[in-house]
């Protein structure tokens, strides 16, 4: 099936907001199986909108429009579209009902009248109850063809949809859709598709698609079935050949796990702890271990040494070393990472200086220049990286490669 998506919001042609839910509803519909050819963005205009809407029906199966549900004038999506898809408005003593509670309950108590509208829904359509405001979803069907229409916010559109909308979609596929995520690290894109090539050149039932993220590459194996059972079936074979090439690399195989997640637990298994050592990332990599819940049973503490005086007060980096190498250097990195297990009594220390710009460069050190040093057994190993990108870029680079060498030096060093 083809469905397609419609963001409607003068504010995102703007660039007033970032259109995040595109991105959700592209991912979970290709979780669905679902093909997707079409994503639009229109504005609060009556005349265009129903035009997106008009080429939407005649080429998807299914079209999922966001935003432009609310109580203002220029809310447009409900109206627009059921004008389009000849749907009468009328009454929904039920939405109605809920618009009372909600008012009655909030810190506005008063409801102003243009939010009656709001309980204008189509004949014969499936409300959706928003539990997180005040817009009700909806689902219009006509001619073999689905609309469905969800709010604008985030908070109220994710709910919803995983809701109600996922598995309303799941009942509209004939056959089970089953995926499974693995996830790469230490490996370029153009890397990991010239190793999976032949696997998919000759893909059909399973499928693999890429996904190039910071620092990483995820894999999503796709497998279509008559039931959950036979679809896993058909995705362990490939899942356990990509593991086989990538070795190591392979991070983890779940959803939801994180680098700093598999990380945690790496470090959790093994009982041992970490302290780390940060000059340009300025508490980033502290900052995505702190995330992982629990981490305080592994975590021992965070230093930021910006300055050579920090470095050399908190983690005893030689003057010397700071004189003749620089701060950003093999030497200096490697005594960061050193100085951090000895200041904590950690078992290990990762570390990372480097230059993260936009100045400060020179011929022999350029911005984008890293040195990520982890200590570990009473050995140190030191990496050196010439990143590209802006100040951002590569300071969030340095810290997936400072998560990855720290979960390598632990493989190597626990098997």
């Amino acid at each position: 099936m083809v469905c397609e998506l419609i963001s409607v919001g003068t504010e995102l042609l703007l660039g007033n907001i970032v259109n995040t839910n595109t991105q959700f509803l592209a991912e979970k519909c290709a979780l669905l199986g679902l093909s997707m050819y079409h994503q639009v963005t229109v504005g609060d205009n009556k005349d265009r909108l129903a035009e997106v809407i008009r080429a939407a029906l005649k080429r998807s199966d299914i079209v999922i429009l966001c935003g432009g549900l609310g109580p203002t004038e220029d809310d447009l999506t409900k109206e627009v579209c059921s004008e389009v898809m000849d749907f009468p408005l009328v009454e929904d003593a039920h939405t109605k009902g809920r618009l009372v509670e909600y008012f009655k309950n909030s810190i506005y108590k008063q409801i102003t009248d243009n939010n009656w509208k709001q309980a204008m829904v189509p004949d014969g359509a499936k409300v959706l109850d928003n539990d997180n405001g005040t817009a009700p979803g909806l689902i219009l069907e006509k001619y073999g063809k689905s609309a469905i229409l969800l709010p604008g916010p985030p908070n109220e559109l994710i709910p919803m949809f995983m809701n109600q909308v996922y598995p309303y979609l799941q009942n509209l596929q004939p056959e089970i859709i089953r995926s499974q995520m693995v996830k790469i690290c230490g490996v370029g894109e153009s890397r990991v598709e010239d190793m999976l090539l032949d696997l998919i050149d000759k893909q059909t039932n399973p499928t693999i698609a890429t996904y190039a993220k910071t620092g990483e590459v995820h894999l999503r194996v796709t497998a279509k079935a008559a039931s959950e059972e036979e679809a896993d079936k058909l995705i362990k074979p490939v899942v356990k050949e990509i593991k086989k090439r990538f070795g190591d690399s392979v991070y983890s195989v779940k959803e939801d796990e994180t680098l700093e997640m598999a990380v945690v637990k790496l470090l959790k298994k093994l009982e041992l702890t970490v302290t780390t050592a940060e000059s340009c990332t300025g508490g980033m990599l502290a900052a995505r271990l702190v995330n992982v819940p629990g981490v305080s049973d592994v975590f021992r503490e965070g230093f930021i040494t910006y300055a050579n005086k920090s470095k050399r007060k908190i983690l005893g980096v030689s003057k010397s070393t700071l004189k003749k190498y620089g701060a950003v250097s093999e030497q200096t990195a490697k005594e960061m990472a050193t100085g951090g297990v000895f200041a904590t009594d950690a078992d290990v220390c990762i570390a990372i200086t480097g230059l993260a710009g936009p100045d400060g460069g020179t011929d022999e050190k350029p911005v984008g220049l890293v040195y990520i040093a982890c200590y570990l057994k009473d050995n140190v190993t030191v990496e050196k990286y010439q990143f590209k990108g802006d100040r951002n870029k590569i300071r969030e680079q340095s810290v997936v490669k400072a998560l990855d060498l720290l979960r390598r030096s632990i493989l190597d060093n626990y098997r």
